[in-house]
């Protein structure tokens, strides 16, 4: 049996947040949490929120995904929370970047709605073996 998982997905693109959220929803074992910006992901999770996993986008106006990234290991109760960008930037050059920055992996845009929860927990499952 899968076990619940909790995540947050941070997107500038309210049509990639409603696919994704639909996404989500197909996987009755996952609750999703979405917000538009960075910001609005660091007030969140500021807030008390401890997702099992941050999805974020990597092109966001005033706030990318790396910056973000660089915020939540500021914040010792999110140092270890695993982190996957999504974006449609995934040569293998620049998911090698990402990973070096600490993404646990990379979801390339655009993604399969179908698989899209599965494919999360795979990078989570890969990133505790």
């Amino acid at each position: 049996m899968k076990e619940h998982l909790t995540l947050l997905h941070v997107d500038d693109e309210a049509d990639i947040r409603e696919v994704a959220a639909l996404s989500f929803d197909l996987d009755p074992m996952t609750t999703s949490i979405s917000a538009s910006s960075g910001p609005e992901a660091l007030s969140i999770l500021d807030g008390g929120l401890r997702p099992d996993v941050i999805l974020l986008d990597v092109m966001m106006p005033g706030m990318d995904g790396p910056t973000v990234l660089q915020h939540l290991r500021q914040r010792p109760a999110l140092v270890h929370t695993p982190v996957v960008f999504m974006t449609a930037r995934a040569q293998g050059s620049e998911v090698a970047g990402y990973k070096a920055l600490g993404a646990i992996g990379v979801i390339t845009k655009p993604f399969d709605p179908m698989g899209l929860a599965q494919e999360v927990r795979d990078l989570l499952a890969g990133a505790r073996a």
